[in-house]
């Protein structure tokens, strides 16, 4: 009876979430439906693209544990990540789990010391849709304290919808003003680079935008210091100067600004295409 109750209830949310197809709602559904299911906490949606910062679509995260969870994550770690590693890396696979894929060494790693140790998590499971021109779409199913790992149950449960989440991950990601909004599309390669070092020449000295294209490119503070050959608190210091002077407050909308603003690539014709963002907003 629990069974048919379960499927049930699974079949009953998979049809709102098919309803939500192209729409604000369908996270939130997805995420939904998946939590009726097994029980998970800290669920996130991640678009990842090897040339460009991640981005979060989606997220249930209580504001006071954004920062530890996604600010931090944003300052470097990401490159670390090894979910952020398999899915640039060709992933055959549509479900992953953190303490496999690590091998049950993930304590070991600098990534852990350096950033997953404080998210106050103790397992973490992804669904992976990989999508047109390298993009990625990861689903982040987190698990705290008090409701302990994933057991095999939960996982062998997971591992049953990953077929149909991935698909609807895909579904959702054809949609035009999703792909259009979202999606890095096909030969802008070069585009990319040209904005990574014009973005916001109009409104930063030179040793400011050599700090922000670290940033941008993912690289931590330790790490953007010694390349620069600058002390870390003059490091820290430019990224304050940076945030100011762009009106952000954080990674995540540095990374946002940052993405919207290549729509004014070819207006800007070779110059900041944030200046023309911001004219036109």
């Amino acid at each position: 009876m629990a069974d048919i109750k379960r499927l049930s209830q699974w079949n009953r949310d998979l049809a709102s979430t098919i309803e939500a197809l192209g729409t604000e709602e369908f996270f939130p559904a997805l995420v939904a439906a998946v939590n009726n299911q097994v029980r998970v906490a800290y669920p996130q949606l991640w678009l990842y693209h090897r040339d460009l910062p991640p981005r979060v679509l989606y997220h249930e995260i209580p504001p006071d544990q954004i920062d530890a969870q996604i600010d931090r994550y944003l300052d470097g770690p990401y490159r670390e990540d090894p979910f952020y590693r398999v899915s640039m890396n060709q992933p055959r696979g549509l479900i992953y789990r953190l303490s496999r894929l690590t091998g049950g060494r993930l304590e070991e790693s600098d990534y852990y010391r350096g950033y997953y140790a404080d998210t106050g998590t103790v397992d973490e499971t992804i669904f992976l849709a990989r999508l047109q021109a390298g993009n990625v779409l990861n689903l982040s199913m987190m698990r705290l304290p008090n409701q302990g790992p994933f057991d095999d149950a939960e996982y062998e449960q997971l591992y049953v919808m990953a077929d149909t989440v991935c698909a609807l991950l895909r579904a959702h990601s054809a949609h035009h003003d999703f792909a259009v909004a979202n999606l890095i599309q096909p030969g802008i390669n070069h585009q990319i680079d040209l904005a990574f070092h014009t973005f916001g020449t109009s409104l930063l000295s030179s040793r400011e935008r050599d700090v922000l294209e670290l940033m941008l490119r993912g690289y931590s503070t330790d790490v953007s210091a010694d390349r620069l050959a600058i002390a870390r608190e003059t490091l820290r210091r430019h990224r304050k100067n940076i945030y100011r002077k762009l009106d952000v407050c954080s990674q995540t909308d540095l990374f946002a600004l940052f993405i919207n603003s290549m729509s004014c690539l070819a207006e800007a014709s070779g110059g900041d295409p944030l200046r023309v963002y911001m004219g036109s907003s």
